[in-house]
């Protein structure tokens, strides 16, 4: 993506430039990134707060998240609940900061790098780094230096991507590239395999996934981790949306 299609704030980065950053409770804007915004929840984001907060995957949707879809979008998006406090704060976030930090979602791990991930014509993914610049971050003006590649590393950031590349691949598959359109049924399969874990999973082991065969038992026991059965849901997906 060209510099200049980027908002004036954002700038392009590549994997070995360096940037000084820091957040910690000792700067005076400390959690002001955690109000006034729209957090963005991705499949792995929602596996690891689910499990980070000890609820079934349907309480946590239910209790934290709202879905929202356009008529014109192919897929619902996903959103965490802001408290109404007059600051549109996180619902996990406090005065000595957030409390599921563990499991706290990519964004907020990467924040304030950002990185895009674009599916090309062979399938492979080209990804590319950011840095945003917000006027109330004092976290610029400290002296710790990074790069890309380290602080993506220094924030856990690999294994999210690893998730969020593999879903890019339903999401900017060539067939939605030109326009498909799930029907009411593919709607609910996508948002139960990728949200609902815990739902998924006893549909899928009980034999009532179209396009699934029966699993042995060592398949059983690998899909009793939710990294796996993730990944197995968007290879079911693939399936189910894009080779019937």
């Amino acid at each position: 993506m060209n510099q200049h299609l980027l908002p004036r704030n954002v700038t392009r980065i590549e994997k070995e430039e360096t940037f000084h950053f820091s957040c910690h409770p000792s700067i005076g804007c400390f959690t002001d990134c955690c109000r006034q915004l729209e957090l963005a929840l991705t499949p792995y984001d929602i596996l690891r707060l689910k499990k980070g907060c000890g609820l079934h995957s349907e309480e946590f949707l239910d209790r934290y998240v709202i879905m929202e879809q356009e008529d014109h979008e192919t897929f619902p998006r996903f959103y965490l609940t802001m408290v109404d406090d007059g600051r549109a704060s996180c619902v996990f976030v406090s005065d000595v900061g957030c409390t599921q930090y563990q499991d706290r979602p990519g964004a907020c791990r990467a924040y304030p790098m950002g990185r895009a991930s674009i599916r090309q014509t062979d399938n492979s993914m080209d990804a590319f780094f950011v840095l945003l610049r917000e006027n109330h971050c004092h976290g610029f003006q400290e002296h710790q230096e990074h790069n890309a590649l380290t602080y993506s590393t220094e924030q856990e950031l690999p294994i999210y991507n690893r998730f969020n590349d593999a879903v890019a691949t339903l999401l900017q598959h060539e067939q939605i590239r030109q326009g498909k359109q799930l029907s009411e049924q593919q709607r609910e399969q996508f948002i139960l395999a990728l949200y609902n874990l815990d739902q998924f999973r006893p549909l899928l082991l009980a034999g009532k996934l179209p396009q699934t065969i029966p699993l042995d038992d060592t398949s059983k026991a690998r899909l009793a981790d939710d990294e796996a059965l993730l990944l197995y849901a968007i290879e079911w997906l693939q399936k189910i949306l894009f080779r019937n």
